[in-house]
């Protein structure tokens, strides 16, 4: 009978995953992290909250995005980094001098070679430039070509195309849905009415449920305890 696979420092994978749920990155210098999102790690790594002393040169080139200053650290060291995020789907994406735009929920590191800036859709960040960055989703990510509509709910991010616009279906607004609203203020999150409109050339990331990976309050972690 197997038994389960033990890991240590050396047999953990170089910058891959180590089962759809958690993955390792080998530092060997400096990455962003999300608090929060770092379950173990072995080597010699320090951890230091963006825009503490030695790193205001660091954070100038690559962080932009004071909004989540204090939702991110810098993990500065040598080792391996194991980075899960509740269980959800984990996957590293390579942007080679590229544009990506990512619901904040969602990241969970990315190499200084990139840029963090903030998005102009509330929720979403922006990774310009080339280098690794790793990301949860609520299930597998789909990979889709506009010019498509999307649910708000259901998507991750889009790469190298325009922002998107806001769709609405007005018949469905001004039918039953349209009334409940107007008297109860209840309705109206569903894909089904509202869409995320993209044209253009580029990607659009989207996950295969329409439950968002909410970002939490730093510190928490998700559950209930005991």
């Amino acid at each position: 009978m197997n038994g389960p696979v033990i890991h240590d420092a050396w047999t953990l994978p170089v910058d891959d995953n180590i089962n759809p749920y958690a993955f390792s990155v080998d530092l060997n210098g400096q990455w962003f992290l999300q608090k929060g999102k770092m379950v173990a790690y072995y080597g010699q790594i320090d951890f230091q909250g963006v825009g503490l002393g030695h790193l205001d040169h660091l954070i100038a080139h690559s962080f932009h995005s004071p909004l989540h200053a204090a939702d991110w650290v810098v993990a500065e060291g040598h080792g391996k980094m194991v980075l899960a995020d509740r269980a959800f789907d984990v996957n590293s994406y390579d942007l080679d001098d590229g544009n990506l735009s990512i619901r904040s929920g969602n990241l969970l590191a990315f190499q200084p070679s990139l840029s963090l800036k903030q998005s102009i859709v509330p929720g979403f960040l922006t990774l310009i430039g080339t280098g690794k960055f790793v990301a949860a989703s609520n299930g597998p990510v789909v990979f889709m070509e506009p010019p498509i509509r999307v649910d708000p709910q259901a998507l991750v991010g889009w790469a190298d195309c325009p922002t998107p616009c806001h769709h609405y279906d007005h018949e469905y607004l001004r039918g039953f849905l349209g009334a409940v609203r107007s008297r109860t203020g209840i309705g109206g999150a569903s894909g089904e009415e509202h869409q995320f409109e993209f044209v253009g050339a580029g990607t659009v990331l989207l996950q295969s449920t329409e439950e968002v990976v909410d970002e939490i309050s730093v510190g928490e972690t998700g559950g209930t305890g005991s």
